[in-house]
């Protein structure tokens, strides 16, 4: 819903009525919701996980055990019954996570990793 209302302003800049919604964003320098949210999140379990507040990790997000391949930060994604805790953020965000490169979520500083996820291009899926 909140997409739509993006959509509709795009289309109020003088020029903008006639391309479609992908150019207008393109043209005024914006990103789909979907992808800022993402990019948002991302930053977020990036601070949680290297301990930028003052709250213990372990008690919201739990490393992934298994020898699996990527990097040495992946998450485990428990599984849940109810949608409230099903599309809850630490849910939401863990499959985006694991899916990072080693080089992205090993970087040292918060400003490091925002520029990382730049690279990537969030109106796509990672």
């Amino acid at each position: 819903m909140i997409e739509g209302v993006q959509r509709r302003a795009t289309k109020l800049v003088t020029g903008m009525k006639e391309l479609s919604y992908n150019d207008r964003l393109k043209q005024l320098g914006l990103q789909h919701l979907e992808g800022r949210r993402m990019r948002s999140d991302l930053i977020e379990t990036f601070k949680i996980v290297n301990r930028k507040y003052d709250i213990n990790p372990e008690l919201f997000l739990q490393l992934d055990e298994g020898d699996r391949r990527g990097h040495d930060h992946k998450l485990f994604k428990k599984r849940f019954r109810l949608n409230v805790r099903k599309y809850a953020f630490l849910n939401r965000v863990i499959d985006n996570w694991n899916l990072l490169s080693a080089s992205c979520v090993n970087c040292s500083t918060i400003n490091t990793f925002k520029k990382q996820i730049y690279r990537l291009n969030l109106n796509q899926k990672l």
